[in-house]
């Protein structure tokens, strides 16, 4: 193997550390860098690098990661093509690294970007349990608690439930007060003629 596609090869695997980084939440201090002002203390490689002003693009680890490692990886498969030697060689590196690298980083952008701003379902909370319907999967004494098993959120979970009157078994019920994040007071649905 020549030089070239040692280094762009390289090149891929220190990004595919970038990545490893990235995943596991790792973060690699190498100082500060601000670019925008040009201002070098030190080098940080934590999260993301702001390019300009506040406005200016979001460089996340994996859109970095992504265009060095399609970079290094694509440099070096088109240098051995090449013949590996010589400044032609490294020319179509460069240029076949570039072609590959540009929509490389700009789907990992869009990919973290559509990761970071899924739309998920608020965190239920206690009230989110009134009025839910279920049914009485263990008998409620007057006076202790049985199970109930809700629909909440799609999800069929089960709860302790105590009632003002003892409730049998496939009772249908409805929630009145939630006096913990474990436990019901259900009363029985009526029944309808």
């Amino acid at each position: 193997m020549s030089g070239i596609v040692i280094t762009f090869l390289a090149l891929g695997g220190f990004a595919l550390l970038l990545l490893v980084l990235s995943l596991i939440g790792g973060h690699l201090h190498l100082g500060h860098l601000h670019l925008g002002h040009l201002h070098l203390g030190h080098l940080h490689v934590h999260g993301h690098f702001h390019v300009g002003h506040a406005e200016g693009p979001d460089l996340s680890l994996p859109v970095i990661s992504g265009f060095l490692g399609a970079f290094g990886f694509a440099g070096a498969a088109a240098a051995s093509l090449a013949g590996g030697r010589g400044t032609g060689a490294l020319l179509i590196a460069t240029g076949t690294g570039l072609v590959a690298a540009v929509p490389t980083a700009f789907l990992a952008g869009k990919l973290v970007n559509a990761a970071m701003n899924m739309a998920t379902d608020g965190t239920l909370t206690s009230s989110d349990l009134l009025g839910k319907t279920g049914v009485v999967i263990t008998p409620v004494p007057a006076d202790g608690y049985g199970e109930v098993r809700l629909a909440v959120a799609g999800q069929q979970i089960k709860f302790n439930a105590r009632a003002a009157e003892p409730l049998t078994l496939g009772t249908r019920v409805f929630v009145i007060e939630v006096p913990s994040p474990t436990s019901v007071l259900v009363e029985a649905t009526p029944s309808v003629q």
